[in-house]
């Protein structure tokens, strides 16, 4: 009797053992690929491979073991974010944003982002900025008003249609400056200045595209 009982235990033992490494196996987290969604809330959305390719250098290819993105210029304090720092530690919102280029294209799309006030909130806006210069890893620069970015809720997207941008979309971050030209939706950001120099122009306004870019 003593010899069964043994052997029961050992069984009872060893069949939780087996149910425990099962259990574990199953639970491991698997990584999926992301699948771009088409719709939102009743509103059909375009394609991410509907955007035409037409970046001064080209797409850029961004090693996020290296990637910085600060804040620099009218500020308290210079602020410099890894790409984790930005989407672990701030509200993710989305919205859908439509981007009319100057070409004649346009796609609309629903983008995830951050709000670049609140980057730029640690940092202590000097009362004296009045402009929000925008610079991208490919040298290409462009600014707007610090109300329109304020009043606007301005994003700066990681994600379009529920995925990462790729490289040639703007990847780690890209502007969504809505109801501006597409030239105001700045791809591969690396650094936001805070100014007051409004006579400030950027890539294409400095060769004689309309500072504003109001549509």
């Amino acid at each position: 009797m003593t010899l069964s009982l043994v052997g029961i235990v050992s069984a009872f033992v060893f069949a939780n053992a087996m149910v425990g490494i099962l259990t574990t196996t199953t639970n491991e987290t698997a990584s999926l690929e992301n699948v771009e969604v088409r719709e939102y809330e009743g509103q059909d959305l375009s394609s991410i491979n509907d955007f035409r390719e037409n970046s001064i250098e080209g797409p850029q290819h961004i090693d996020l073991e290296y990637y910085k993105l600060t804040v620099t210029g009218l500020v308290k304090n210079e602020i410099e974010y890894t790409y984790d720092d930005i989407i672990s530690n701030y509200q993710i919102f989305n919205k859908v944003v439509t981007l009319h280029c100057v070409e004649g294209w346009s796609a609309t799309i629903l983008w995830d982002g951050i709000l670049v006030e609140d980057l730029l909130e640690e940092a202590e806006v000097n009362p004296k900025a009045t402009i929000v210069i925008f610079h991208a890893y490919d040298g290409y620069s462009t600014s707007l008003p610090l109300d329109y970015i304020i009043d606007n809720n301005i994003i700066i997207a990681y994600k379009m249609n529920k995925v990462t941008l790729p490289p040639e979309r703007g990847f780690p971050f890209q502007l969504v400056a809505e109801s501006k030209w597409g030239y105001k939706w700045i791809k591969w950001i690396t650094e936001i200045e805070l100014s007051d120099n409004e006579d400030y122009r950027g890539y294409w306004e400095s060769r004689g595209y309309p500072n504003d870019a109001d549509l």
